[in-house]
């Protein structure tokens, strides 16, 4: 039993370990600090501390309260708490927000896993949750904030099912009103027997927290079979619930993951329904008059902790309730919470709903998607433009359907070879990247890893798949003795020292593209242009003796398709193995076929890595599949991701190196300077990151890519070209001020200004919107010599149609062109900005039914000889 006073003297020993304690400051806080368009993901770093103040901030005085028998009170030492949060408006679902407190209860008995039930067993924590309602009087009580409306995604966060009396310590809460402190309370009336048999058990207490949907549905939570359907056991997405743990300093942060109605239908937060994240600081129950003598439930009100401040309780040991989160709904927890309110935008296919017209597809690189999500509203909702919709492709097909006509214009990253005769101009209309994005838990659960560090010949050796992966690996002919996972090669280790290095398998491959893209080709780019990775390639072992896969030995590099050659089926004795031989490595790669199943891989930590193997009992067979989630506290994820999901997930990326010794990671600064190295060829071209330059670079982020709007110069349909050349202009003006509504710049994105290192993408960008919208056609040929006298006695030599000198081809190299008559007039006055609505932006996959049939068939040809080459090209060998 802990005494007020004992009670009183474990919070001040607290109090002194935190005013002993020094407040640490982020030092990717300072250096990110005054940049425009850039928002870390690390938690101790608030993205808006590049605007000087975060979206949300708060303070309240928290107070826990004993009732002494004699009627009078015993106020503990207050706690005075911050919260504050980075982004609040036109959120999107699986957007995660940073949560950063400071002041709070110094937490104790961390959990192994703070999500969902997980997290229960603690002491002292801070519950986050996601709510529908906000904090507002003047509201309707529908539309109010309650705990009936907060979402959870077991029984046990909710409801205290059939407990005893010294588990029942809600019903001693000082704020509670009488009808809560009953033995069963919570749902009047109770759910009848045959719904809930559990709920009314004399002499047990039970109190019911039901879940209240959207649509007004009551699920009593009075277990598994009466809570919403997003709450089912091995629901598609994880539990973003969290109990999160304070330091002994009283601070702590948390990247929370927000939910729209798209993902949680019953919670139902969308653009039109107000919703909160709730955060509420476990301070401990208050606790009212006790009996005389005092009560079991009198008694467990009043318990202080089992748990020391900063201790772990990886074994799930049993917590004092009173400070434990299962109670956060308990009227003296519920009264402490900060609501911040948060706003969704609008859903992905309201340009669908609200605009009848037929779109004009834009297709290929998901670098601009999303840019792409926030810029189409600001079209469809403007009668005075047309219908954007960005259809990701590889850049290949997209290049390949707008030369072919299936396309007014490609999204592309790079340049691309021409195969038909028409010249065409690239557009800048966006500076983003990819990146190496990571999740790794520090050993013992003591948080995530945030400075992972990588070189070139990492990189081209999880490329080249020469981990082992397992024990399985080790029998491959040449590299047996290789390390099985990247956690466990010396160079990994002496980059990133104090990481654990028990090998995992998805530590042995890096979750990459299996279709063509220019990612691929700037990362392979990256690898070419480093010597150590380019010995290690040609067959040159590591300093540590580590060699390459043979199957990949001097592989031809830059790529843009990085195939699966290699062929190696283990001898095992292993049933489900042998009934279903396969490529393990293979298996270990397991490419996908966007950028965002990778993002949303390590969001959910959950590898693509197909070894798992269930046996079937229908079939009475055995089969492969993908591995299971991994666990809070040993998670070890690495994945190509794009810089704008990096930020949208809240996600971390790796510093690549450039000069020897020297790391770069993705902010503002090193991407306009490795913006500042590129150059352009000829007019109307791409403007190239020659990753040698970048090399010799400190500042320059070997990721950075410009995005182009690739359009025809000639013989594209003059509204055709007239929409795209009010794309590029709109996109290079209003589509570059930074902000989360339509028509705005998302995170992740560097903006293109008529000034600084961007200057130059800014103009060429122009000049091309010009030249599409021109489409100057090539010159009539000069009629073949006759008798006829010419009317002409000048002869030949000039323009045919008698107008003067033949101007200039656009691009170089091309035949001489002549201005069309019909062409329409041509301005590279910046568009007058469009003040539309503050909602969230979308993008639409939905292209085929756009497409001639006879496009489709040939572009299913090109797939299928695609993919052929994909999973039979043998190694190319350097020349």
């Amino acid at each position: 039993m802990s005494t007020p006073m004992n009670v009183l003297t474990r919070l001040r020993a607290h109090v002194r370990d935190r005013s002993r304690r020094p407040l640490a400051v982020s030092a990717s806080a300072l250096l990110l600090a005054g940049l425009v368009a850039w928002a870390p993901a690390d938690a101790t770093a608030p993205p808006a501390a590049a605007a000087g103040r975060p979206a949300y901030q708060a303070t309240k005085t928290l107070t826990r309260v004993f009732t002494n028998p004699d009627g009078t009170t015993y106020s503990f030492p207050s706690n005075t708490v911050t919260v504050t949060a980075d982004q609040t408006k036109n959120l999107r679902g699986r957007q995660r927000i940073l949560v950063n407190w400071k002041g709070a209860q110094p937490s104790g008995g961390r959990a192994s896993n703070p999500y969902g039930e997980n997290g229960l067993q603690q002491e002292y924590p801070v519950v986050i949750m996601q709510c529908r309602g906000i904090d507002d009087p003047s509201l309707p009580a529908a539309k109010q904030l309650r705990p009936e409306t907060c979402w959870t995604a077991s029984v046990a966060q909710r409801s205290q099912i059939t407990r005893s009396e010294s588990e029942a310590s809600w019903t001693h809460d000082l704020d509670a009103n009488p009808e809560d402190k009953a033995r069963v309370s919570g749902m009047e009336p109770l759910p009848t027997a045959e719904q809930c048999p559990t709920a009314d058990i004399d002499p047990f207490y039970t109190r019911l927290t039901p879940f209240v949907t959207r649509k007004g549905e009551v699920f009593p939570a009075c277990d598994a079979d009466n809570m919403p359907p997003e709450a089912a056991v091995g629901a598609a997405f994880p539990p973003n619930e969290i109990a999160a743990f304070t330091d002994t300093d009283g601070s702590g942060g948390v990247q929370f993951e927000v939910r729209s109605d798209v993902e949680n239908e019953s919670l139902g937060c969308n653009h039109k329904v107000a919703c909160s994240i709730v955060v509420i600081p476990i301070n401990g129950l208050s606790c009212d008059l006790p009996a005389t003598p005092m009560s079991n439930a009198d008694k467990a009100c009043r318990k202080g902790g089992r748990f020391l401040p900063g201790s772990s309780n990886f074994g799930n040991d049993g917590v004092d309730q009173a400070v434990s989160p299962s109670l956060w709904w308990s009227a003296s927890n519920w009264k402490n919470r900060f609501a911040i309110p948060i706003t969704f935008g609008l859903p992905p296919d309201t340009c669908d709903i609200l605009d009848p017209r037929a779109p004009t597809g834009f297709y290929g690189s998901e670098l601009l998607a999303q840019a792409a999500l926030q810029w189409s509203p600001a079209y469809c909702l403007n009668k005075k433009r047309f219908k954007f919709q960005h259809n990701r492709t590889s850049d290949e097909a997209g290049f390949t359907l707008m030369e072919t006509g299936g396309a007014a214009a490609a999204i592309v990253s790079g340049r691309h070879n021409r195969r038909g005769t028409d010249p065409v101009g690239y557009a800048p209309i966006a500076v983003t990247g990819f990146s190496v994005g990571y999740v790794i838990d520090k050993p013992e659960n003591a948080g995530e890893f945030t400075s992972l560090k990588l070189n070139a010949r990492l990189i081209a050796k999880l490329m080249t798949q020469s981990y082992l992966g397992s024990d399985l690996g080790r029998g491959h002919p040449g590299i047996g003795d290789n390390p099985l996972a990247i956690m466990a090669d010396p160079e990994f280790v002496k980059l990133n020292p104090g990481l654990s290095q028990n090998a995992q398998e998805v530590g042995a491959s890096l979750l990459s593209l299996s279709e063509s893209s220019d990612v691929i080709e700037q990362v392979t780019d990256y690898i070419a242009r480093d010597k150590q990775a380019m010995e290690f390639v040609e067959g040159k072992p590591d300093p540590w003796g580590m060699k390459v896969n043979p199957a990949y030995k001097n592989i031809k590099l830059p790529t843009s398709t990085w195939p699966l050659l290699d062929s190696y089926i283990p001898e095992t004795e292993n049933t489900c193995r042998q009934e279903n031989p396969s490529v393990y490595f293979t298996q270990l790669a397991a490419p996908v076929t966007t950028l965002r199943k990778i993002a949303e891989s390590l969001l959910d930590a959950w590898p693509n890595v197909q070894t798992r193997c269930e046996f079937d009992q229908a079939t009475r067979t055995y089969k492969l599949g993908r591995v299971e989630r991994q666990s809070f506290g040993s998670r070890f994820m690495l994945g190509l991701i794009s810089l704008g999901d990096e930020e949208r997930f809240g996600l971390r990326s790796a510093a690549l190196q450039t000069k020897t010794g020297k790391y770069v990671a993705p902010d503002a600064d090193s991407m306009s300077a490795a913006i500042a190295l590129t150059e352009q060829d000829k007019r109307y071209e791409p403007f190239v990151l020659d990753q040698a330059d970048v090399k010799r670079s400190a500042r320059a982020y070997p990721g950075a890519m410009v995005v182009y709007t690739a359009a025809r110069l000639r013989n594209l349909d003059p509204e055709e070209a007239a929409k795209v050349a009010q794309f590029i202009r709109v996109a290079t003006t209003e589509g570059q001020q930074v902000g989360t509504g339509n028509g705005e710049l998302p995170r992740g994105f560097v903006p293109i200004r008529d000034s600084g290192a961007t200057k130059k993408l800014f103009a060429s960008a122009q000049e091309v919107a010009d030249a599409v919208e021109k489409q100057t056609p090539a010159p009539e040929p000069d009629p073949e010599p006759t008798d006829v006298p010419s009317d002409n006695p000048g002869g030949g030599g000039g323009n045919p149609s008698g107008g003067g000198p033949v101007a200039p081809p656009p691009g170089g190299g091309e035949p001489s062109m002549t201005a069309s008559p019909a062409a329409p007039p041509t301005s590279s006055a910046p568009p007058e900005p469009v003040a539309m609505p503050e909602t969230t932006a979308l993008t639409s996959s939905m292209a085929g039914g756009l497409l001639p049939t006879l496009l489709i068939v040939g572009l299913i040809g090109i797939a299928l000889a695609s993919g052929l080459r994909f999973f039979v090209q043998p190694p190319r060998r350097r020349p």
